[in-house]
Protein backbone atom coordinates (compact mmCIF):
# COMPACT_ATOMS: atom_id res chain seq x y z
CA UNK A 1 0.00 0.00 0.00
CA UNK A 2 1.44 3.05 -0.93
CA UNK A 3 1.50 6.53 0.96
CA UNK A 4 -1.54 8.37 -0.41
CA UNK A 5 -3.41 5.10 -0.29
CA UNK A 6 -2.16 4.98 3.92
CA UNK A 7 -3.30 8.26 3.41
CA UNK A 8 -7.00 8.45 2.28
CA UNK A 9 -7.53 5.50 4.53
CA UNK A 10 -6.50 7.68 7.59
CA UNK A 11 -8.61 10.28 6.50
CA UNK A 12 -11.69 8.23 5.68
CA UNK A 13 -11.37 6.70 9.33
CA UNK A 14 -11.08 10.23 11.40
CA UNK A 15 -14.18 11.44 9.07
CA UNK A 16 -16.23 8.79 10.08
CA UNK A 17 -15.10 9.13 13.82
CA UNK A 18 -16.15 12.93 13.61
CA UNK A 19 -19.43 11.88 12.09
CA UNK A 20 -20.54 10.19 14.61
CA UNK A 21 -19.25 12.17 17.17
CA UNK A 22 -20.72 15.12 15.54
CA UNK A 23 -24.34 13.30 15.53
CA UNK A 24 -24.06 11.82 19.18
CA UNK A 25 -23.84 15.05 20.40
CA UNK A 26 -26.36 16.87 18.48
CA UNK A 27 -28.17 14.04 19.75
CA UNK A 28 -27.21 15.04 22.82
CA UNK A 29 -28.12 18.51 22.74
CA UNK A 30 -31.66 18.22 20.99
CA UNK A 31 -32.62 16.05 23.83
CA UNK A 32 -31.18 18.74 26.29
CA UNK A 33 -33.26 21.31 24.21
CA UNK A 34 -36.23 19.51 23.69
CA UNK A 35 -35.63 18.49 27.97
CA UNK A 36 -35.41 22.34 28.59
CA UNK A 37 -38.20 23.65 26.65
CA UNK A 38 -40.83 20.96 28.35
CA UNK A 39 -39.85 23.06 31.53
CA UNK A 40 -40.09 26.03 30.36
CA UNK A 41 -44.14 24.49 28.95
CA UNK A 42 -43.99 23.09 32.76
CA UNK A 43 -43.38 26.22 34.59
CA UNK A 44 -45.08 28.56 32.75
CA UNK A 45 -47.88 26.74 33.05
CA UNK A 46 -47.58 25.95 37.08
CA UNK A 47 -46.20 29.75 37.85
CA UNK A 48 -47.42 32.48 35.40
CA UNK A 49 -51.44 31.70 36.97
CA UNK A 50 -50.14 31.35 40.45
CA UNK A 51 -48.34 35.05 39.71
CA UNK A 52 -51.40 36.51 37.63
CA UNK A 53 -54.11 35.66 40.73
CA UNK A 54 -51.42 36.17 43.94
CA UNK A 55 -49.45 39.20 42.35
CA UNK A 56 -46.99 40.91 44.67
CA UNK A 57 -45.74 43.37 42.37
CA UNK A 58 -47.25 44.67 39.01
CA UNK A 59 -45.37 43.84 35.95
CA UNK A 60 -45.94 42.42 32.40
CA UNK A 61 -44.68 38.69 31.40
CA UNK A 62 -41.77 40.00 29.42
CA UNK A 63 -40.61 42.16 32.03
CA UNK A 64 -37.09 44.00 31.38
CA UNK A 65 -34.22 41.77 31.26
CA UNK A 66 -36.51 38.82 30.69
CA UNK A 67 -34.09 37.49 27.81
CA UNK A 68 -31.23 38.02 30.42
CA UNK A 69 -32.84 35.54 32.47
CA UNK A 70 -34.24 32.95 30.05
CA UNK A 71 -30.05 33.16 28.94
CA UNK A 72 -29.45 32.04 32.56
CA UNK A 73 -32.72 29.06 31.65
CA UNK A 74 -30.87 27.61 29.07
CA UNK A 75 -27.30 28.10 30.41
CA UNK A 76 -28.68 26.07 33.46
CA UNK A 77 -30.50 22.94 31.59
CA UNK A 78 -28.03 22.91 28.74
CA UNK A 79 -24.85 22.61 30.56
CA UNK A 80 -24.58 23.56 34.00
CA UNK A 81 -27.56 21.16 35.09
CA UNK A 82 -25.57 18.33 33.68
CA UNK A 83 -22.01 19.58 34.77
CA UNK A 84 -23.79 19.18 38.63
CA UNK A 85 -24.67 16.42 38.96
CA UNK A 86 -21.19 15.14 37.15
CA UNK A 87 -19.87 16.91 40.17
CA UNK A 88 -22.22 15.86 43.05
CA UNK A 89 -22.04 12.24 41.27
CA UNK A 90 -17.97 12.00 41.18
CA UNK A 91 -18.00 13.87 44.87
CA UNK A 92 -20.43 11.15 46.32
CA UNK A 93 -18.40 8.70 45.13
CA UNK A 94 -15.28 10.12 46.46
CA UNK A 95 -16.55 10.56 49.54
CA UNK A 96 -18.20 7.10 50.37
CA UNK A 97 -14.55 5.56 50.40
CA UNK A 98 -13.90 8.01 53.11
CA UNK A 99 -17.42 6.77 55.79
CA UNK A 100 -17.15 4.01 58.11
CA UNK A 101 -19.08 1.11 56.90
CA UNK A 102 -20.93 1.14 60.44
CA UNK A 103 -21.68 4.87 60.48
CA UNK A 104 -23.88 4.63 56.96
CA UNK A 105 -25.36 1.53 58.83
CA UNK A 106 -26.61 3.10 62.00
CA UNK A 107 -28.24 6.06 59.82
CA UNK A 108 -29.82 3.18 57.23
CA UNK A 109 -31.11 1.77 60.29
CA UNK A 110 -33.21 4.60 61.30
CA UNK A 111 -37.03 5.11 60.16
CA UNK A 112 -37.26 6.98 56.63
CA UNK A 113 -39.12 10.11 57.96
CA UNK A 114 -36.24 10.39 60.66
CA UNK A 115 -33.68 10.23 58.10
CA UNK A 116 -35.50 13.26 55.96
CA UNK A 117 -35.79 15.11 58.78
CA UNK A 118 -32.22 14.85 59.66
CA UNK A 119 -31.16 15.65 56.05
CA UNK A 120 -33.72 18.89 55.93
CA UNK A 121 -32.53 20.16 59.23
CA UNK A 122 -28.74 20.13 58.44
CA UNK A 123 -29.03 20.59 54.83
CA UNK A 124 -31.11 24.01 55.79
CA UNK A 125 -28.53 24.46 58.82
CA UNK A 126 -25.37 24.75 56.38
CA UNK A 127 -27.41 26.55 53.65
CA UNK A 128 -27.89 28.94 55.89
CA UNK A 129 -24.66 30.21 57.78
CA UNK A 130 -23.26 29.15 53.59
CA UNK A 131 -25.72 31.86 52.45
CA UNK A 132 -24.54 34.58 54.95
CA UNK A 133 -20.86 33.96 54.34
CA UNK A 134 -21.72 34.39 50.77
CA UNK A 135 -23.12 38.09 51.62
CA UNK A 136 -20.09 38.63 53.97
CA UNK A 137 -17.25 37.46 52.43
CA UNK A 138 -16.19 39.00 49.32
CA UNK A 139 -15.01 36.69 47.24
CA UNK A 140 -17.91 34.58 47.76
CA UNK A 141 -20.35 37.50 46.89
CA UNK A 142 -18.52 38.52 43.80
CA UNK A 143 -20.15 35.37 42.43
CA UNK A 144 -23.57 35.43 44.50
CA UNK A 145 -23.77 38.93 43.22
CA UNK A 146 -25.17 37.53 39.79
CA UNK A 147 -28.01 36.08 41.46
CA UNK A 148 -28.58 39.58 43.32
CA UNK A 149 -28.03 41.49 40.24
CA UNK A 150 -31.82 40.71 39.58
CA UNK A 151 -34.32 43.84 39.20
CA UNK A 152 -37.13 42.04 38.81
CA UNK A 153 -38.46 38.79 40.24
CA UNK A 154 -40.51 36.02 38.99
CA UNK A 155 -40.11 32.20 38.29
CA UNK A 156 -37.43 32.98 35.29
CA UNK A 157 -35.47 35.19 37.86
CA UNK A 158 -34.54 32.37 40.09
CA UNK A 159 -32.25 30.99 37.31
CA UNK A 160 -29.94 33.60 37.47
CA UNK A 161 -26.95 32.16 39.09
CA UNK A 162 -22.91 31.83 38.53
CA UNK A 163 -22.34 28.44 37.82
CA UNK A 164 -19.18 28.26 40.59
CA UNK A 165 -21.99 29.83 43.03
CA UNK A 166 -24.43 26.84 42.03
CA UNK A 167 -21.59 24.48 42.81
CA UNK A 168 -20.90 26.22 46.26
CA UNK A 169 -24.36 26.31 46.84
CA UNK A 170 -25.63 22.75 45.43
CA UNK A 171 -22.53 21.12 47.45
CA UNK A 172 -23.48 22.64 50.69
CA UNK A 173 -27.32 21.59 50.35
CA UNK A 174 -27.00 18.00 49.37
CA UNK A 175 -23.38 17.03 51.41
CA UNK A 176 -25.50 16.15 54.35
CA UNK A 177 -27.60 13.96 52.07
CA UNK A 178 -23.86 12.61 50.78
CA UNK A 179 -22.40 12.22 54.18
CA UNK A 180 -25.17 10.12 55.45
CA UNK A 181 -25.33 7.83 52.22
CA UNK A 182 -28.16 8.75 50.72
CA UNK A 183 -28.20 6.76 47.13
CA UNK A 184 -27.63 8.96 43.74
CA UNK A 185 -31.14 9.50 42.74
CA UNK A 186 -32.41 10.77 45.76
CA UNK A 187 -30.25 12.94 45.91
CA UNK A 188 -31.12 13.90 42.05
CA UNK A 189 -34.65 13.74 43.59
CA UNK A 190 -33.67 16.45 46.33
CA UNK A 191 -31.87 18.78 43.87
CA UNK A 192 -35.05 18.44 41.46
CA UNK A 193 -37.32 19.28 44.81
CA UNK A 194 -35.12 22.55 46.08
CA UNK A 195 -34.89 23.81 42.52
CA UNK A 196 -39.27 23.90 42.11
CA UNK A 197 -38.84 25.58 46.22
CA UNK A 198 -36.16 28.36 44.26
CA UNK A 199 -38.52 29.13 41.80
CA UNK A 200 -41.38 29.03 44.03
CA UNK A 201 -39.84 31.93 46.48
CA UNK A 202 -38.79 33.92 43.72
CA UNK A 203 -41.86 34.02 41.97
CA UNK A 204 -44.14 37.42 41.51
CA UNK A 205 -46.54 36.12 44.67
CA UNK A 206 -47.53 37.13 47.66
CA UNK A 207 -49.89 35.26 49.60
CA UNK A 208 -52.26 36.34 52.55
CA UNK A 209 -51.11 33.33 54.74
CA UNK A 210 -48.97 34.36 57.33
CA UNK A 211 -49.27 31.59 59.69
CA UNK A 212 -47.74 29.23 56.84
CA UNK A 213 -44.58 31.31 56.08
CA UNK A 214 -43.76 30.77 59.99
CA UNK A 215 -43.19 27.08 59.13
CA UNK A 216 -42.62 26.42 55.20
CA UNK A 217 -41.41 29.80 54.40
CA UNK A 218 -43.21 32.17 51.51
CA UNK A 219 -42.26 34.39 48.69
CA UNK A 220 -42.56 37.60 50.49
CA UNK A 221 -39.50 36.20 52.69
CA UNK A 222 -37.33 35.36 49.75
CA UNK A 223 -38.31 38.87 48.09
CA UNK A 224 -36.92 40.83 51.21
CA UNK A 225 -33.96 39.21 50.99
CA UNK A 226 -33.20 40.52 47.69
CA UNK A 227 -34.02 44.21 48.43
CA UNK A 228 -31.12 46.44 47.73
CA UNK A 229 -29.26 45.98 50.93
CA UNK A 230 -26.97 43.60 51.04
CA UNK A 231 -27.03 42.27 54.55
CA UNK A 232 -31.17 42.52 54.38
CA UNK A 233 -31.60 38.98 55.84
CA UNK A 234 -33.90 35.93 55.34
CA UNK A 235 -30.49 33.85 54.64
CA UNK A 236 -32.57 30.02 54.94
CA UNK A 237 -33.57 28.07 52.05
CA UNK A 238 -36.88 26.20 52.82
CA UNK A 239 -38.28 26.94 56.25
CA UNK A 240 -37.00 30.19 57.83
CA UNK A 241 -36.31 28.30 61.46
CA UNK A 242 -32.80 29.39 61.09
CA UNK A 243 -33.55 32.92 60.58
CA UNK A 244 -36.00 32.70 63.71
CA UNK A 245 -33.12 31.12 65.79
CA UNK A 246 -30.52 33.42 64.63
CA UNK A 247 -31.90 36.32 64.68
CA UNK A 248 -32.40 37.45 60.59
CA UNK A 249 -35.78 36.90 60.03
CA UNK A 250 -37.62 39.87 58.21
CA UNK A 251 -40.88 40.12 56.96
CA UNK A 252 -42.75 43.79 56.49
CA UNK A 253 -46.39 43.99 55.56
CA UNK A 254 -45.30 45.33 51.94
CA UNK A 255 -43.01 44.49 49.22
CA UNK A 256 -39.14 45.82 49.20
CA UNK A 257 -38.79 49.35 47.42
CA UNK A 258 -36.27 48.01 45.07
CA UNK A 259 -34.74 44.63 44.07
CA UNK A 260 -30.89 44.48 42.86
CA UNK A 261 -27.38 45.58 44.19
CA UNK A 262 -26.34 48.52 44.45
CA UNK A 263 -23.00 48.09 42.58
CA UNK A 264 -22.81 48.05 38.62
CA UNK A 265 -23.55 44.83 37.28
CA UNK A 266 -23.37 43.80 33.35
CA UNK A 267 -26.04 43.64 30.94
CA UNK A 268 -24.84 40.33 28.69
CA UNK A 269 -25.26 36.64 29.96
CA UNK A 270 -21.38 36.09 29.16
CA UNK A 271 -20.52 39.57 31.04
CA UNK A 272 -21.93 38.11 34.00
CA UNK A 273 -20.56 34.98 33.54
CA UNK A 274 -16.96 36.47 32.75
CA UNK A 275 -17.01 39.53 35.38
CA UNK A 276 -16.76 37.67 39.06
CA UNK A 277 -13.77 35.82 37.18
CA UNK A 278 -11.65 39.05 36.61
CA UNK A 279 -9.60 41.02 38.65
CA UNK A 280 -10.60 44.24 40.09
CA UNK A 281 -8.42 46.91 37.93
CA UNK A 282 -9.04 44.74 34.76
CA UNK A 283 -12.84 44.74 35.42
CA UNK A 284 -13.03 48.78 35.72
CA UNK A 285 -11.45 48.71 32.51
CA UNK A 286 -13.79 46.27 31.01
CA UNK A 287 -17.78 47.03 29.71
CA UNK A 288 -20.15 44.04 29.55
Amino acid sequence: MDLISIFRSFQNRLFDVLFSASQGFLYELWNDLMAALLSLAFLIILFVPMERVFRANKQAFFRPAWWLDFSFFLGQYLLWGGIMVYLLSHFSSWLNTWMPYSFREAVASQPWWLQMLEVVFLSDLLIYWGHRLQHRVEFLWRFHKVHHSAEHLDWLAAHREHPLDTVYTMGLINLPAIVLGFPLSTIIGLITFRGIWAIYIHSNVRFPLPFVRVLVGAPELHHWHHDQERDAGNYANISPLMDLLFGTYVCPDHEPKQFGIKEKSPRTYLGHMIEPLLPKNIKKRLRF
